[in-house]
């Protein structure tokens, strides 16, 4: 049986004003006039039947036959999205990378300039996340992630470099306490609640990971380190520049986590997600392991 569907460009209009709350901010997204994305509405309101707005023009509310259309519409133009992503190879639009927030702020950002040398033309979108990857239900290219496994089965994985960690603290805080552990304050994240107990376990030192402060990001509690306010257990990658300009210092080293770096990418290659893989693959290879 045929589908009998409004005219595309109508849903579009509708579906940008609903998921947006604005005309102005649909014609915006959709690069039209706000006379077209009104218009547009109109006649799909015609071909429906119904109204699917109502109320004042600069304070437009969704009927009750709106509020039911438009989330049926915002998933099903996410899945166009998503259906396109999976199969398009073209130099137009960004590539969107997916990683943890501090990582791209500490490792991946200060490095970039060197891929924006080689690649001028590839556009890059970051957006920051750790959680497990989907990519049936994400509409990232590449994902970068920190774990022990298993990985997606449908994703190509790239192997970055192995994980290790240590305690950090500020020079100042060092001096004072001889190097040692016992009676500074421990800092936490909720990122990493158990990083303690987990470098305990691995370096035979005692430690009761229950004592500290908790802070809500990890890019703040190595604030709060850098700041003198204690110590806290961090992977080297995020903190190798500040080690090496003396803004903390890793009086026990590191040692490994157990856990590695990887580059996950969409199954079906494209040319601006080999680029970027193959540029994440380098600067890893080139990049110092604690004590070099």
């Amino acid at each position: 049986m045929p589908r009998r569907l409004p005219p595309l460009n109508a849903l579009r209009a509708f579906e940008a004003a609903g998921r947006l709350g604005r005309m102005t901010l649909a014609a915006e997204e959709l690069n039209v006039t706000h006379s077209a994305i009104s218009r547009q509405v109109r006649h799909l309101e015609a071909v429906l039947g119904v109204p699917l707005f109502e109320g004042p023009r600069h304070r437009l509310q969704l009927t009750e036959a709106g509020a039911q259309l438009l989330p049926s519409l915002v998933a099903s133009f996410d899945q166009l999205d998503l259906a396109v992503r999976a199969i398009a190879d073209t130099d137009s639009g960004p590539l969107d990378v997916s990683c943890p927030g501090t990582f791209t702020m500490r490792w991946l950002i200060p490095r970039l300039y060197r891929f924006r040398e080689a690649h001028p033309e590839i556009e890059l979108r970051l957006s920051a996340s750790s959680r497990e990857v989907d990519f049936a239900r994400d509409g990232f290219d590449v994902a970068i992630r920190a774990g022990a496994g298993p990985w997606p089965d449908n994703a190509e994985r790239h192997e970055l470099f192995a994980e290790q960690t240590g305690p950090v603290l500020s020079p100042g805080l060092a001096g004072r306490s001889g190097g040692q552990l016992a009676g500074l304050t421990l800092l936490h994240s909720r990122t990493r609640r158990h990083a303690w107990g987990h470098w305990s376990a691995r370096s035979d030192l005692a430690i009761d990971e229950r004592a500290g402060n908790e802070y809500e990001h990890f890019y703040f509690m190595l604030e709060a380190a850098s700041s003198g306010l204690g110590v806290c257990i961090a992977p080297w990658p995020l903190v190798a520049d500040d080690i090496r300009s003396g803004r903390l210092v890793a009086p026990m080293g590191f040692i490994d986590s157990g856990q590695h770096y990887v580059a996950l990418r969409r199954p079906r290659r494209n040319r601006k997600s080999t680029a970027f893989c193959d540029w994440l693959e380098q600067e890893a290879a080139a990049f110092a392991a604690p004590g070099r």
